[in-house]
């Protein structure tokens, strides 16, 4: 059987009600106990590094889960990471960029409502994460939850309520899981080396990039009509990149000799040094800031990043990750722009 670690880090799914409402209780061995059915699937070793509520995760707690599992990498054949669905895209996209081309599985999981309540959704989902943990073909980071995997860097959590918490953005779910069976798409059984695909096996040499350098010194900002663009002003001390949602397929206003002036704003932002990443608030089909006369101007723009049809969660983990990498703006081009883990269509 397969060795895989369960890192069991809080949210809903280890959550009882103390009072107060609801807040992390149960440890990762208390969840694993509520379904037997996993026994017999693998070897299973359990840690603890946090037990929180993941509206308080933080960019330093997911180096503390990267580094959980790098020192453990060559003792597993997998890892599954209880978490709560809150910020659980923005922990999937940070792992896909910390942890690269992993030959192994990163699956993350949780649930809608507590492992402890009648009508909960978390022993499914922490069954199924484990099976497709243990499936030969699964490798890289990914999201297993409510009967759908989707790579680490597309979920978005769309639902507050429901059991199918998650979407997959801009891109196909990589499989489907009906009880026992898991149904792939594409080529998410194989792994890519250079043009080539290999099926992932015991043998296949490990090609994995892990990263500890984060620069969390990023901002989402979103247009609202009539925002005033001289907030730009104020994020200047506390901030060296801002992620801009702007409308639509990328209008950001202009209201010429009447209001004060985006262009200026940002434009200025780039040329202090900082970074900028341009998305649309719009969910699905991204980002195209040439359509328009609002958009073209900075389509133009060297200094300028676009998201095109990324989410914004992996937007700002790709952001964090790149200027932790290095300040030279076109060697954070270069890093923004390559592909990691399905989060951009070439």
């Amino acid at each position: 059987m397969k060795n895989i670690l369960l890192i069991a880090t809080g949210g809903t799914i280890a959550s009882a009600e103390a009072g107060n409402g609801l807040s992390p209780a149960l440890t990762g061995e208390e969840l694993a106990a509520c379904v037997p059915e996993i026994q017999g699937l693998c070897n299973l070793d359990v840690v603890q590094p946090m037990n929180i509520d993941s509206t308080n995760m933080r960019p330093a707690d997911w180096l503390r889960i990267r580094d959980v599992i790098v020192d453990n990498y060559a003792d597993h054949d997998g890892f599954v990471i209880l978490h709560g669905t809150d910020t659980m895209a923005y922990t999937a996209a940070a792992l896909s960029y910390l942890i690269q081309q992993s030959p192994k599985p990163i699956v993350l999981t949780g649930s809608q409502r507590p492992m402890v309540s009648s009508f909960t959704d978390a022993k499914l989902n922490l069954y199924q994460s484990l099976l497709y943990a243990v499936d030969d073909h699964s490798h890289d980071v990914r999201i297993v939850f409510g009967g759908i995997v989707i790579a680490g860097t597309r979920a978005r959590k769309q639902r507050t309520m429901s059991a199918n918490a998650f979407s997959s953005v801009n891109f196909p779910p990589l499989a489907y899981i009906r009880n026992d069976r898991i149904v792939r798409s594409g080529d998410e059984g194989f792994l890519r080396q250079g043009a080539a695909f290999l099926r992932p096996t015991s043998s296949t040499p490990t090609k994995l990039r892990s990263y500890r350098a984060i620069n969390d010194r990023v901002a989402v900002l979103k247009l609202t009509p009539g925002l005033d663009p001289h907030i730009l002003d104020l994020l200047r001390e506390g901030y060296d990149a801002v992620v801009l949602e702007t409308f639509g397929l990328g209008g950001i206003p202009d209201y010429g000799a009447s209001g004060p002036s985006y262009k200026d704003a940002i434009f200025s932002w780039v040329e202090s040094g900082r970074t900028v990443v341009m998305t649309t608030q719009v969910p699905e089909e991204g980002l195209d800031l040439g359509v328009y006369e609002v958009g073209r101007s900075y389509a133009e723009h060297p200094g300028i990043l676009r998201g095109d049809d990324m989410t914004t969660e992996a937007i700002v983990a790709k952001t964090m990750w790149a200027l932790g990498q290095t300040s030279d703006p076109e060697e954070i081009r270069k890093l923004f722009l390559r592909p990691v883990n399905h989060d951009r269509t070439a």
